[in-house]
């Protein structure tokens, strides 16, 4: 049985630049790549970590809702900071976003495409079978 292959943009320039997607829909599971906080509607991006960490669940829940899931169908979450003692500044918006979902997840400790960019998240989600 052959599955089928669906592919996300949002528009960010690095998607072309680089040569990849932002989410990649096989069958039931949604492969998000690592969001930043940029806003592609402005494509700008704020100084603080955590309005990045806002914008990046935005971004997160768009690529979601277009491959026809949403945030409680998040299994996997990776968050990667340049900075970790960022990470505890985030949290308030994690748990907003993720509290009731509490997906497996992992912190790593990187530096990141630009220097602008405070932290990246990437998800794995797997939607229900109806």
């Amino acid at each position: 049985m052959s599955t089928t292959r669906r592919l996300i943009s949002s528009g960010s320039k690095f998607e072309s630049l680089i040569g990849y997607s932002r989410a990649v829909v096989s069958g039931d599971m949604i492969f998000v790549s690592g969001c930043t906080g940029y806003d592609y509607k402005t494509n700008t991006i704020s100084p603080n970590v955590v309005e990045q960490a806002e914008q990046c669940m935005l971004n997160i829940a768009a690529a979601l809702a277009e491959a026809g899931a949403e945030m409680g169908d998040i299994v996997r979450v990776q968050y990667t900071l340049p900075d970790r003692r960022d990470f505890e500044k985030t949290w308030p918006v994690l748990r907003k976003w993720l509290g009731e979902v509490r997906p497996a997840a992992t912190m790593v400790q990187a530096e990141l495409l630009e220097e602008a960019m405070k932290i990246e998240i990437e998800v794995t989600a797997k939607k229900e079978r109806a």
